[in-house]
């Protein structure tokens, strides 16, 4: 039965026909699922079980367990669904709102998906959200999960145009082998040459998602709670030597306001323009000066980057004296380059009453502190009594740990007194306070502290347990500078990374354990995470954030120099002999196939031997008629010639017809033998009987 007669049927109920195949519907199933994997960590639970439940509705109609819902029921699926989105996904539109949304309208359509014509509608649909997916993630294992998720969208569609066709799944996956093979080389070409350019507007990815990383506020807590967790923070590639460990200290943000026992920035980020920041911020080869940092998606403002450094691409800006920022949120990973000038603090001399916010303390709280602070001031200068301080972190025991026991009211008089156990957050906003008691402007600063090398020692990798607070205070006559108790209390912290600054307390990684990073004695599963994060590494680096500067970049390098122009007069070219390539092929592969056809040559020599019989081939005669005519005019032939019709109406319009070379071809070839001899005969006798 015709794909056509298929879509004409109607079942017993009155319903409108379930007539696709069940196979390309189960490949279209597969699909939907596959390409629904990279967007689990987002959308809501309900919103992935209606999809399942959905879906799962589809197939059981598919034989008759249940049936697919009438119009007032699917407008009232329809109605539920989007009311309990509205009420789920509040807020401003973003990119984000807008995705889930479309995950909505994918799962209902399969209420819907009947006939051939609403398989092709799914079909491009399952193409789009495959697309959508890349918005979202675009590491290398989810590419090839997308891949593999059209993959199986394109076999489904030969099972729907071929259902009966023998052989089983190979030749299907061979084929698709080989139409990729033939496809690779002018994708390469149209991704290196086909212009990038900016969108002519743009909206926010992701609106209010909650993110790993580091915030504008701090609680003594906070950090330690990120010091077990191993997600990548961002990595860094320098044109010339890596810093040594102890020196690299990627500055993220000031906290200057004490609230209780919470840091917060004083002075608050105003309303978040729209847009998306440029992720693009390669500049050529580097410089042995430059490094180039990867940052991975934080929804916030804020570049990394380490003391005394300068901006070099233009997708970053310096806010203040040694502090970065994006004119726009980083909701996805943005690339952006730097160079070190020295490695020291910024100078940034300040009028005294703009200091006056960096010595904020509450009215009360912390008495012991607030009495220390006033005692080392009776007797000492600003740089004695930072000193003191940390003479105290280093002689007196007190202990860097990822388990600080909680904290009373008057948390810092615990620490300093009482406790003496902490993590950097603790130590820092604990000498900030004193300093500040003490009459010295100073803030706690956060960002990462250290990195690990990658595979090969190419680039550093910074991971969320590398994230890091310390202190910047105002001495007279120096300016700001660095503070950090951590070193003090804990040098290995700053001279190795936390793995080693908490190994005899053994609390590394302790409540993620499937993390690659918690076996660091394991040298197989630590050989395999760096490769693995190399080409991924790499992957975005020059596939996806291969855009607009850094194909300029590599297009100046080609002779000649090539603009935008030079590139849309390329590309075009491109296109056009890759179409001409593809006609050239096609239009020799089809004549390829007519001349190796052996049914049809053997329908061909039959025709000669009907005009040379007198029987022309008429236009539009059926192989029926031409025998029943050869068979008036020859008689002898009469009983082969319909024989020799029935089997050519049966490998052209039969649905089990068989394919060339087949037993069948070799009867014909027989039987046309048999015809040329029996209208051989016939003739020899007409002759004698003439003569």
């Amino acid at each position: 039965m015709s794909l056509l007669d298929r879509q004409r049927n109607t079942d017993k109920s009155g319903d409108k026909a379930i007539n696709l195949p069940s196979r390309a519907l189960l490949w279209l199933i597969c699909s939907f699922a596959l390409l629904l994997t990279p967007q689990w960590d987002r959308l809501p639970l309900w919103l992935i079980a209606v999809c399942a439940l959905l879906a799962s509705w589809r197939w059981l109609a598919q034989y008759g367990k249940v049936r697919l819902p009438g119009r007032i029921l699917k407008t009232g699926v329809m109605v539920s669904l989007i009311g309990v989105y509205l009420a789920t996904f509040q807020g401003g539109f973003s990119v984000d709102t807008a995705a889930s949304f479309f995950v909505v309208a994918v799962g209902l359509k399969w209420l819907e998906t009947r006939s051939v014509r609403d398989f092709y509608v799914l079909f491009f649909i399952l193409v789009y959200l495959a697309t959508v997916n890349f918005l979202f993630h675009q590491e290398i294992l989810w590419a090839l999960v997308n891949f593999t998720g059209v993959a199986f969208l394109l076999v489904g569609l030969q099972v729907l145009n071929a259902p009966d066709l023998p052989g089983g799944m190979t030749p299907i996956w061979r084929r698709l082998g080989a139409m990729f093979l033939k496809t690779i080389p002018i994708v390469v070409l149209l991704f290196v040459f086909f212009p990038r350019m900016s969108p002519l507007w743009s909206v926010p990815l992701v609106t209010g998602e909650a993110r790993t990383g580091i915030s504008d506020t701090m609680k003594p807590g906070d950090i330690s709670n990120l010091a077990q967790s191993s997600e990548r923070a961002f990595r860094a590639t320098f044109g010339g030597e890596m810093p040594a460990y102890r020196d690299r200290y990627w500055k993220g943000l000031f906290l200057d306001y004490l609230d209780g026992e919470t840091w917060r920035q004083g002075q608050q980020e105003g309303a978040r323009p729209l847009g998306r920041v440029a992720v693009d911020g390669g500049i050529g080869q580097l410089e042995p000066d430059q490094y180039d940092v990867l940052l991975e998606p934080t929804d916030q403002r804020w570049a990394f980057a380490l003391e005394g450094s300068r901006a070099v691409s233009d997708n970053v800006f310096e806010d203040s004296p040694d502090l970065f920022r994006f004119r726009r949120p980083a909701d996805s990973p943005v690339r952006y380059r730097m160079a070190r000038e020295g490695g020291a603090l910024a100078s940034d001399p300040q009028h005294p009453a703009d200091l006056q916010r960096y010595l904020q303390l509450p009215r009360d709280g912390n008495p012991r502190a607030r009495q220390l602070a006033l005692e080392l001031r009776r007797t000492m200068g600003d740089e004695s009594i930072v000193r003191t301080l940390l003479e105290r972190f280093r002689e007196q025991e007190y202990f860097y740990t990822l388990r600080p026991p909680a904290m009373p009211d008057n948390g810092i008089d615990s620490l300093l007194f009482d406790e003496k156990r902490g993590f950097c957050a603790h130590y820092a906003g604990a000498t900030t306070f004193v300093l500040r008691a003490a009459g010295i402007p100073a803030r706690v600063v956060v960002g990462y502290q250290g990195g690990e090398k990658g595979a090969g020692g190419d680039y550093l990798i910074v991971r969320q347990y590398d994230a890091h607070a310390w202190v910047e205070a105002y001495i007279d006559g120096l300016g700001w500078i660095r503070i950090d108790p951590t070193a003090a209390i804990a040098p290995e912290r700053i001279e190795s990374g936390l793995r080693d600054a908490v190994a005899e307390e053994g609390s590394f990684l302790e409540n993620d354990w499937a993390s690659p990073q918690r076996y660091a004695d394991v040298a197989l599963v630590q050989w395999a995470s760096l490769q693995f994060d190399r080409i991924n590494y790499q992957w975005q680096r020059w596939v996806v954030g291969y855009q607009g500067q850094s194909q300029m970049d590599l297009m100046s390098r080609l002779p000649g120099g090539f603009g935008m122009r030079e590139l849309g007069y390329l590309t075009a070219g491109i296109v056009g002999i890759g179409l001409l390539i593809a006609g050239l092929v096609s239009a020799f592969q089809m004549r390829r196939g007519e001349r190796y056809d052996g049914f049809r040559r053997v329908v061909e020599t039959w025709h000669r031997l009907c005009a040379s019989a007198g029987v022309p081939v008429r236009h539009g005669e059926t192989p029926s008629v031409l025998a029943s005519r050869l068979a008036q005019a020859e008689p002898a032939a009469a009983d082969s010639a319909r024989l020799f019709a029935r089997m050519v109406n049966s490998h052209y319009y039969s649905a089990g017809k068989e394919v060339g070379g087949s037993e069948q071809l070799k009867r014909m070839r027989r039987l046309l033998a048999t015809m040329k001899r029996q209208v051989q005969r016939s003739r020899t006798r007409t002759g004698n009987a003439s003569d």
